[in-house]
């Protein structure tokens, strides 16, 4: 018969407390003023004045056994978040799990930008708005570098005007998406932004100033700042190339707090957000899988193992200028990681990683994925906006409040999964840093393409995709966030 941790516990307590305890012929001389009793003691047999005389040597390996034979006897502690299921299914090696390694650094918000700002100068130099092209997560983008820019001219910026994107079929402005008066409210103090500006300068149109397709450095403050200064009022569309830590940290303070303290979904927006969070079982994962025909075309990589109807959509969106990369120089593309994951590709990287096939999975992608029964046919708890959302609440949106729904749904997620580091990915990343969420994974592009091209295969690729993964993850890697908005922290 066996004894169960608990009972043994106590076992060995008694044992202790019996060799720990005097005997009874010297509690007198440890308590000298407890009354004597009439009667002596009984006589102790030889054996029994022996153990007392050497307790001692037995006490040492008594205190050093107990905690052994505890850890040995204990049951298992529960699981870790998307632990292993009771169906007994396991990872490739045993029970390794991504999310229950211990990390070594994590990355936090920055506390100087957070504190108070710098005071602008009171007179300001004239107006600028920002305008911004593209999806929701470029426009965003867009913005938040449009943010900074303003402080840094000590210009007075109009709300954001999001340009109609016939590509991305959008049409919603700043105000359909995001909350107006909360913008305004939480960049007091870092950039003056206003609902409207004076008759005499909203009766003409501003003068245009494009940074966007500017290369390399430049300096905004003598590139734009006498434009605006003889114009008085401009619309700005920022350069995405521009190096932000160069700037002053007056400038990167609002850009910080712009871009990640002040920019909420308004309350229909996050109403609907909510209402989709609630009805995805929990735990979840966001899996942001990206496999579209424009973007794979778009990357010029080559795929030899996709349905024709795949390659098909691939060479329909890839256009004249964008060849397909052949011989040494497609190789090195891939190897640098700039070839998009497939769905089967990513489900065998989640598998290595020790994500249970079970797991539930929010879908945070676009229309026209390719290929995607090769993930779904092995993770299959799969939910999207589309099957969770009524045909006629799907319907009505535009793409901007699809994206934000994705958006909301990614950062409140109890993990975040990305195939491929995008504005969205960025954006997402950020904000659950922000939120103290650093369950928040990068697959390496990388590291498959150069394990796959040195010739690695199943069980072994699996644990060079483990190692690669699990490096990045315990050192917070993979994240490329803004090193002037969030700091390392050394756990």
């Amino acid at each position: 018969m066996t004894c169960g941790a608990r009972t043994c516990a106590l076992l060995g307590s008694a044992v202790l407390v019996g060799f720990l305890s005097p005997p009874a012929d010297q509690i007198q001389r440890f308590h000298p003023a407890a009354p004597a009793t009439a009667s002596c003691p009984p006589a102790m047999s030889p054996a029994a004045a022996w153990c007392a005389k050497h307790r001692l040597r037995f006490l040492l390996p008594a205190l050093f056994l107990a905690p052994v034979l505890y850890f040995l006897l204990s049951p298992p502690s529960s699981p870790p978040f998307f632990g292993l299921p009771a169906s007994g299914e396991l990872p490739p090696s045993g029970s390794r799990l991504i999310w229950a390694q211990r990390r070594l650094v994590e990355w936090r918000p920055c506390g100087w930008w957070q504190t108070a700002p710098v005071p602008a100068p009171s007179r300001r130099n004239g107006y600028v708005r920002i305008d911004c092209y593209g999806g929701l997560n470029q426009l965003r983008r867009d913005l938040c570098d449009g943010i900074g820019v303003a402080r840094l001219l000590n210009a007075t910026m109009v709300l954001p005007k999001f340009e109609v994107a016939a590509y991305w079929n959008e049409s919603s402005g700043f105000a359909d998406v995001f909350d107006v008066d909360y913008f305004i409210e939480q960049t007091r103090g870092y950039v003056e932004i206003v609902k409207e500006i004076p008759a005499e300068i909203a009766s003409r149109e501003p003068f245009k100033v494009d940074c966007s397709k500017r290369k390399g450095q430049f300096d905004y403050v003598e590139s734009v700042l006498p434009v605006l200064l003889e114009h008085q009022y401009i619309s700005l569309t920022p350069s995405a190339n521009q190096r932000r830590d160069r700037n002053p940290s007056y400038a990167k303070a609002s850009y910080c707090q712009g871009c990640y303290n002040a920019l909420r979904l308004n309350k229909k927006v996050e109403s609907k957000a909510i209402e989709l969070l609630q009805t995805i079982p929990k735990p979840f994962v966001s899996l942001h899988l990206r496999f579209e025909p424009d973007m794979v075309a778009y990357s010029r990589c080559a795929y030899t193992d996709l349905s024709s109807k795949s390659l098909d959509s691939i060479e329909a969106a890839r256009g004249e200028g964008r060849k397909v990369l052949t011989g040494d120089a497609a190789r090195l593309w891939r190897n640098r990681g700039k070839c998009p994951l497939t769905p089967s590709e990513t489900a065998f990287i989640l598998q290595a990683l020790g994500i249970p096939t079970s797991t539930n999975i929010y879908l945070a992608a676009g229309d026209g994925l390719m290929e995607l029964e090769g993930f779904t046919s092995i993770y299959k708890n799969i939910y999207t906006k589309s099957s969770l959302l009524t045909h006629e609440d799907f319907e009505r949106m535009h793409g901007n409040t699809k994206a934000a729904l994705d958006y909301y749904v990614s950062v409140n997620s109890d993990a975040y999964i990305a195939t491929f580091f995008g504005n969205m990915d960025k954006m997402v990343t950020a904000m659950r840093t922000m939120q103290g969420l650093q369950k928040t994974l990068v697959l390496s592009r990388r590291a498959f393409a150069n394990y796959t091209a040195a010739g690695l295969a199943g069980e072994q690729l699996a644990n060079a995709m483990w190692d690669a993964h699990r490096e990045e993850y315990i050192r917070g890697r993979g994240s490329a966030l803004p090193e002037h908005c969030f700091c390392e922290f050394r756990l």
